[in-house]
């Protein structure tokens, strides 16, 4: 399955976003989609997930009642949607997909190429 995040950009404190995450085959449908995030200098960290069907999802607290992920699979796209952002949020954001929903970045199975996303203070 081949990925492609989208909608970063620069956004002020306080800002909203949203993030894109589509898959280029219909077997999309059938994998889990996280989130995961690295700032410059840090390791690559655990964002959100969601199941294959949208039924489930799992946040870290970092994000908790800021962040919502959702998934329309008759699309093949996954979104993100990013409120209240703040500088500590800067990062380059990556989808990854895997069959057992892991929230660890080396179970992922495919990965996107990343967007950037800068808030500035």
């Amino acid at each position: 399955v081949q990925l492609q995040a989208s909608g970063g950009g620069l956004v002020q404190a306080g800002g909203s976003l949203r993030l894109s995450c589509a898959g280029s085959e219909r077997t999309f449908s059938t994998y889990d989609i996280a989130w995961f995030r690295q700032a410059p200098g840090k390791e690559r960290e655990f964002v959100v997930r969601i199941n294959w069907s949208g039924g489930i999802t799992y946040y870290a607290d970092s994000v908790k009642g800021r962040f919502t992920i959702s998934r329309d699979n008759d699309k093949n796209t996954v979104y993100l949607q990013m409120n209240s952002l703040r500088p500590d949020d800067t990062a380059v954001y990556y989808c990854a997909a895997d069959k057992y929903g892991s929230t660890r970045a080396g179970d992922q199975d495919y990965w996107g190429q990343g967007t950037q996303v800068t808030v500035s203070s």
